[in-house]
């Protein structure tokens, strides 16, 4: 099976969850078309991500996609069986080399052993009995001789290994490259069906809309959806208030929408991971810490939204009996909570987004700019677009596995969050205000 060695760029993970939500954003809001039609773009769209399954197929209405599903699957089967055949060629290699080693070593002791004892014995005799010189010369002997038996012992015992080890390690690279062989095949022929429909795609794409009714009715299911889409989107707008605080609401609610749709960029990275991992034997160095990452900044994010439209999980049997104004005095008495957390959130947020520019590995302006190094003028003034563009140009904290992604835009979407959320509290907290004075 081929390989694939492909390790996301940094620029285009923080560039992907910048603009991926923007454009999904934008697709999602796009005025919908009256008539269904099957569309070429997302015929190979389709094939792409799915082509191995035959999904591409299933789109457009098409059995023959069934036929991807047994090649795809011989493909798993035998990447799985190789996978057990791997692990035991490496483990038997270990004990191979492990052995040739022990022999290369004790065979070389045992030999230098066996030299020197004649002449070890020769000065035993010659000693005066009972002398130092004596008890010295007992002691090479005895050394010498405890030196031959344990590294025979061992020379034995390597030997027997590598006898053991030696068919089974032959065997497994037998059944390996049996079942590698098997899976490249199969990978070649599932290859050519996707490079074929390729070709067919916009066939089948016209194909398929000939089949449709000139006007087809929307099924219930469809019509459901539609009714649910419409009222979850009135569902939020209902919780933006009136007056100087409704900006920071639909604020809150902007960045809800925005990483909500980086749920979307995980299915993606995951099933890259997965068939990267079980059909072409390359698991990825950096899905899973991209995915944690973008996660905890989700989280950070998506605070002051959960606050706005009260998704927060919280136990309210006394609270949610009261009227809306005793409600809203419980609110403001509590407020004070609210702002102790909120306020150290942010603060803290803070030292720790200075703190992950201004480590010592930082070599950029910014992060000389963060330990003091360099007055703010200094920094501005000497500002250049190298800045951004030089892979050498470090600005400060980076992850410690292989993938060396930079965390210190995340330390600073944590002072975006506690900004937000903090934003979302002065809001709730003037709404109440109004509610306590009669405006509300």
């Amino acid at each position: 099976m081929p390989s694939i060695d492909f390790t996301l760029p940094h620029w285009a993970y923080w560039a992907g969850l910048i603009l991926f939500p923007i454009i999904a954003a934008t697709l999602a809001n796009r005025p919908r078309k009256t008539e269904r039609r099957y569309s070429l773009s997302l015929g190979y769209f389709i094939l792409v991500t799915g082509g191995m399954l035959g999904l591409h197929r299933f789109y457009v209405k098409s059995l023959l996609g069934f036929l991807f599903i047994p090649v795809f699957i011989a493909i798993l089967y035998a990447n799985a069986q190789g996978h057990d055949a791997r692990g035991t060629v490496s483990d038997m290699s270990n004990v191979v080399r492990m052995a040739e080693r022990s022999l290369e070593r004790e065979q070389e002791r045992v030999d230098t052993a066996q030299a020197d004892l004649p002449k070890l014995r020769e000065e035993l005799a010659a000693a005066e009995e009972g002398s130092f010189a004596e008890k010295r010369a007992q002691r090479n002997v005895d050394r010498a001789e405890k030196r031959i038996t344990d590294g025979e012992a061992v020379i034995e015992q390597a030997q027997a290994d590598l006898v053991e080890a030696r068919p089974k390690r032959d065997a497994a690279a037998a059944v390996l490259a049996k079942w590698r062989s098997i899976s490249k095949y199969a990978f070649w022929v599932l290859l050519a069906g996707i490079v074929i429909d390729a070709l067919l795609l916009p066939m089948l794409v016209r194909r398929a809309n000939a089949t449709l009714p000139e006007h087809e009715e929307e099924s219930e299911i469809e019509r459901r959806l539609e009714a649910l889409e419409d009222e979850e989107m009135k569902d939020d707008s209902r919780h933006v208030s009136q007056g100087w605080t409704g900006w920071i609401d639909r604020l809150s609610l902007k960045a809800g929408e925005f990483v909500s749709y980086w749920a979307i960029i995980a299915v993606f990275v995951y099933y890259f991971e997965v068939i990267s991992r079980y059909v072409f034997n390359s698991p990825t160095n950096w899905a899973h810490e991209a995915m944690y990452l973008m996660f905890g900044m989700q989280y950070l994010i998506s605070g002051a939204y959960a606050m706005l439209t009260e998704s927060h999980v919280r136990v309210d049997i006394f609270y949610a009996p009261l009227s809306k104004p005793r409600k809203a005095w419980v609110d403001l008495l509590t407020s004070v909570f609210f702002f102790i957390f909120a306020g150290t959130l942010l603060v803290t947020s803070w030292i720790f987004a200075m703190d992950a520019i201004a480590v010592p590995t930082g070599n950029g302006l910014i992060s000389q700019w963060a330990r003091g190094e360099i007055p703010t003028g200094e920094m501005l003034a000497n500002w250049n677009f190298a800045q951004w563009t030089d892979a050498n140009v470090r600005w400060g904290e980076i992850s410690f596995n292989e993938w060396e992604v930079p965390l210190w835009p995340m330390k600073w979407v944590m002072v975006i969050g506690a900004l937000l959320l903090v934003l979302q509290g002065i809001s709730k907290f003037a709404q109440d205000l109004r509610i306590v004075m009669g405006r509300g």
